[in-house]
């Protein structure tokens, strides 16, 4: 076995460098959480590149379609799917939480809890009106600044539109846009040689912050969660694929590198233009993945859902509210909206349940508290099923529209393969 070959692939350095953030975490938890800015600088770094390659893939997209009512068609099939697949998501966690319990018996006065009062004030401000008018943005420059996903889908579906329907050619802008997102990839390339110090950073901080001993009391909720998003990925999803003439184990094969990224950051975010690069040269039409992707990250949210629902209802079995089926339904309706609001960063999906819980007014909003300790234990499989569950969507929207090329998909899993071979996949 080539011990050099395996160095140099970036599978085994990310998970080297979380394994050595997790030991670091254990014996020496003050140092491990000086680690913190390694993985903030990397999120970071790739977060700079977000924008600018959603603003460019799409606008390219659109100027290759050149049909407007594709464009609205593609959008449209996108939203149903990600309406539908949230709602069974929704509901499977509320099924198996019903089903296992974990919260009963949990005693809150002995569970150890934190400050969440930044999250509860943010919730406040959290309504789904001021949510839609927030996708436009006040400024383009401020949306990109921001890293406002949505906002900058916006800006550049209208710029999209507005070149498609000029009146003379701008073949030489739409050149020179090609090149820039040509170059934004090789940044991304670049950002991808730190990526193992960014995966040491963030699992050092995590474990030497909140500690494996405050995994125990809620052990059983995090078995649970972790065990129904499986589920979800492994039945729902590759139903889905299979129906769709994918296979979901390929794929996931695949996209390897990026789940193994998403795992040691916790961010699905950090995972995001390599995964748009990956699903053009797997043979998802350019439009399709500059529409689908990016708006999936604030709609498509599949593991956040499974969450938010097992967490309300868990903490509801905590403080021993039994909820009739019809509230719960109420609560899951409630989700659906507010789940909207989430996006693929660490943190967000605290603020959505605290703003369901104070929709709901049943369960006490200080109760996420006790979830405080273990919440980024379970981030990094929130982060994982967002990341699965869009690629899944973009491959299905594009067989649907005829826009997906199955020779690509054969060329990319050989070339994949023999550059993993060769110790050479980013």
């Amino acid at each position: 076995m080539n011990l050099r070959r395996i160095a140099n692939n970036l599978t085994f350095r990310v998970l080297l460098a979380v394994t050595i953030g997790v030991i670091l975490g254990v014996m020496n938890p003050e140092l491990a959480k000086q680690m913190k800015p390694f993985g903030d600088t990397f999120v970071k770094l790739v977060k700079m590149v977000i924008g600018p390659i959603i603003f460019l893939t799409i606008v390219l997209g659109i100027s290759n379609i050149a049909d407007v009512k594709k464009i609205g068609r593609v959008g449209g099939k996108a939203f149903i799917y990600f309406e539908i697949v949230t709602t069974f998501a929704l509901a499977i966690g509320l099924t198996v939480v019903n089903y296992t319990k974990p919260g009963a018996g949990l005693d809150a006065t002995k569970l150890v809890g934190g400050d969440v009062s930044a999250y509860a004030t943010q919730a406040k401000q959290m309504g789904f009106v001021d949510y839609v008018m927030h996708i436009v943005p006040a400024s383009p420059v401020e949306a990109f600044a921001q890293g406002e996903i949505l906002q900058i889908v916006f800006f550049a579906v209208l710029f999209g539109l507005a070149i498609v329907t000029m009146p003379v050619s701008v073949a030489p802008l739409t050149d020179v846009l090609e090149k820039m997102l040509e170059v934004m990839f090789r940044i991304v390339q670049l950002i991808m040689k730190v990526a193992p110090f960014g995966a040491f950073g963030a699992m050092a901080f995590t474990v030497g912050t909140f500690g494996l001993k405050t995994l125990i009391p809620l052990g059983r909720l995090m078995l649970d969660v972790y065990t129904t998003m499986a589920l979800f990925i492994f039945i729902v999803l590759n139903l889905i694929a299979r129906y769709y003439k994918f296979s979901l184990l390929t794929f996931l094969n695949y996209i390897r590198e990026e789940i193994i990224l998403v795992l040691g950051t916790s961010s699905s975010e950090a995972a995001l233009p390599r995964l748009m690069q990956k699903l053009e040269r797997y043979g998802c039409a350019r439009p399709v993945v500059g529409l689908v992707v990016p708006t999936g990250y604030s709609f498509n949210l599949d593991g956040t859902s499974i969450y938010l629902t097992m967490a309300t209802i868990f903490l509801a079995q905590v403080y021993g509210k039994d909820l009739p089926l019809g509230q719960q339904l109420i609560i899951l309706g409630i989700l659906m909206i507010t789940s909207k609001g989430a996006a693929g960063v660490t943190g967000s999906g605290f603020i959505v349940l605290a703003s369901t819980l104070a929709s709901v007014h049943v369960i006490p909003i200080e109760g996420i508290a006790l979830l405080l300790g273990v919440d980024r234990f379970m981030s990094e499989a929130r982060a994982i099923t967002n990341l699965i569950g869009n690629g899944v969507a973009t491959l299905v929207i594009s067989r649907s529209e005829n826009a997906f090329d199955d020779t690509m998909r054969e060329s990319a899993v050989i070339e994949l393969g023999e550059a993993r071979r060769a110790g050479k996949a980013e």
